[in-house]
């Protein structure tokens, strides 16, 4: 498994693009987008992949910035043409 942490200043359009590789993988095939702990998961439910953000909920800036990633990743997953799936948790952190 890797693990990747992250903090506020992270790039919206690099890790995007590292997601999606990843996601292109055969053997990932579903992401749990939890807030601040993201996990790609294998056909046997094994993690695969694991990111982990750092960043201040009161910024708003950096807030938008994880809903932007989310969105992106979500669409991605969205265009696939396999059964590739997510789950996504929003909880107490957003509000």
């Amino acid at each position: 498994m890797t693990q990747t942490m992250l903090d506020e200043n992270f790039d919206v359009e690099i890790i995007t693009d590292i997601i999606e590789s990843q996601l292109s993988q055969w053997r990932c095939h579903r992401i749990t987008l939890n807030n601040i702990k993201w996990e790609i998961f294998d056909f046997d439910g094994n993690t695969v992949y694991s990111y982990f953000f750092n960043i201040n909920f009161e910024d708003i800036e950096a807030r938008i910035k994880l809903e932007d990633l989310r969105l992106n990743i979500i669409h991605y997953i969205e265009s696939m043409k396999d059964d590739t799936t997510y789950d996504y948790y929003l909880n107490d952190l957003f509000r």
